[in-house]
């Protein structure tokens, strides 16, 4: 037998457009929720923000071991430009191994939708970040969604849909995925730990990261099924 062509990749059962719209709808509910909360300043949010972020933040002056460690994960390994170097590596590998311009097209313009997205998001809500007496980091520009939560979440997202979509093996699946759930989370994590970001600004950028994968892979599945590539 003949393997199939990479650029139809192999897929047994493919999900089709409606799962994936799905899974967009269903996001989208709490997304929309959650923008309109932090927007308008609900106050409940507002105070539970702060009573996390206040915890955290003491933790994090009082462990400056596992400070400096979370500072070194979110400015280097998880960093938005790590991961979009990560996503560009597999638009290159896509076009330049197996001629697959689609799925590499569909890449490369998720995570440029979603970089737009978040700065656009970013400048009309114009949240303000915590601001601390004892500072043990820093960042810039406004603070909903958060960028790293974000783009950790479209980057990991597009990867295991490449894998699955290519039919990787159980044992690869299963491995990129539990990497993807310590990286979107563990960035999360840091982003709060370390004082620049509240929670929700955290849930935003995974819930929003989320839509736009999901909304990636409806519209390829709905491509595809029309039979355009």
């Amino acid at each position: 037998m003949h393997p199939p062509h990479v650029d139809s990749p192999p897929h047994p059962h493919p999900p089709g457009p409606r799962s994936a719209a799905l899974a967009a709808a269903a996001l989208a509910v709490p997304s929309v929720l959650l923008l309109l909360l932090v927007a308008f300043s609900w106050d409940p949010l507002l105070a539970l923000d702060g009573d996390i972020a206040r915890t955290t933040h003491r933790w994090a002056v009082d462990d400056p071991g596992l400070t400096h460690a979370f500072r070194i994960l979110t400015d280097w390994v998880w960093d938005p430009w790590t991961m979009r170097a990560v996503a560009a590596a597999a638009v290159v590998w896509l076009m330049w191994r197996h001629r697959a311009w689609w799925p590499a097209l569909w890449v490369a313009v998720t995570c440029a939708v979603g970089t737009v997205v978040q700065q656009g998001l970013k400048s009309a809500i114009g949240r303000e970040r915590p601001v601390w007496p004892d500072p043990v980091d820093s960042a810039h520009y406004a603070a909903f969604p958060s960028g790293h939560a974000m783009t950790a979440t479209v980057v990991c997202g597009l990867l295991l849909w490449l894998l699955h979509l290519y039919g990787a093996g159980r044992a690869l699946r299963r491995t990129a995925l539990a990497v993807a759930v310590v990286s979107v989370v563990g960035v999360g994590l840091t982003r709060v730990w370390l004082g620049v970001h509240w929670p929700s600004d955290v849930v935003g950028g995974w819930l929003l990261g989320a839509l736009l994968v999901a909304l990636a892979v409806a519209s390829y599945e709905r491509w595809v099924s029309s039979g355009r590539p």
